[in-house]
């Protein structure tokens, strides 16, 4: 009984590789990619799916790629922005107990059984996220990115939080409380920003989006350099 959970855990080690494996390979292609993250629960007409389909359309129109968790909602919206602006539209999409629906507007589509995976391809593959109201899954993959720059495990890239009614309360918390306390430190919030404003958005990855342009025109002079 004991070889046989052995052997059941020495398999399972494969088939994360095989994910990981399979998802560098089919987003290797990208260039310049930004993840959208909100609710599934959302539906067109709702105001917050109708913004997200703006910020993507506007996104896909300007050459980015946009990437999503691939389910309904907020997640639709964004894929769909990004397929009306004739752009890549990538759907991360996770196996789930209750079956997630994955949306139509993918054209190209992952489907991970791990959410660590899952994760490290969001990280891996966004040069900026964009995160819409949404619930638990939402928050973990937005102090998720957070963790990550605090500890300087990745580069520093935009995180926006869309949605000041929304948001602000769990900012509000953030500053009154952890920050209060010393639990962390004021410039880690310099990392977050919260608007309101569609325009405001592009306008932030546009920027990222040149600077990464020079970093990557100086690496090659800077490693001849070395």
């Amino acid at each position: 009984m004991i070889e046989d959970l052995k052997g059941a855990e020495a398999w399972r080690i494969f088939r994360i590789i095989s994910e990981f494996t399979e998802g560098i390979d089919k987003l290797s292609t990208l260039d310049f990619a930004i993840t959208i993250f909100g609710s599934a629960r959302l539906k067109p007409g709702d105001a917050h799916y109708d913004t997200a389909l703006s910020i993507s359309r506007k996104l896909a129109d300007e050459k980015f790629s946009i990437i999503t968790g691939g389910g309904p909602g907020v997640m639709e919206a964004a894929n769909r922005g990004a397929i009306e602006g004739h752009s890549r539209s990538v759907g991360l999409n996770i196996a789930l107990p209750e079956e997630q629906q994955a949306n139509p507007y993918q054209n190209v589509s992952l489907r991970f059984r791990y959410f660590f995976v899952r994760k490290v391809m969001f990280i891996k593959e966004s040069m900026g996220y964009v995160c819409m109201p949404g619930g638990f899954g939402t928050l973990d993959e937005f102090f998720e990115a957070l963790t990550l720059m605090q500890t300087h495990k990745i580069y520093p890239l935009p995180l926006v939080l869309f949605g000041t009614e929304f948001w602000q309360g769990l900012l509000d918390w953030v500053n009154t409380t952890l920050l209060k306390e010393g639990l962390i430190s004021p410039e880690d919030l310099d990392l977050i920003t919260l608007t309101d404003d569609v325009d405001e958005v592009i306008d932030i990855m546009l920027k990222h989006r040149d600077w990464k342009r020079q970093q990557i025109k100086l690496t090659p002079h800077e490693s001849a350099g070395a």
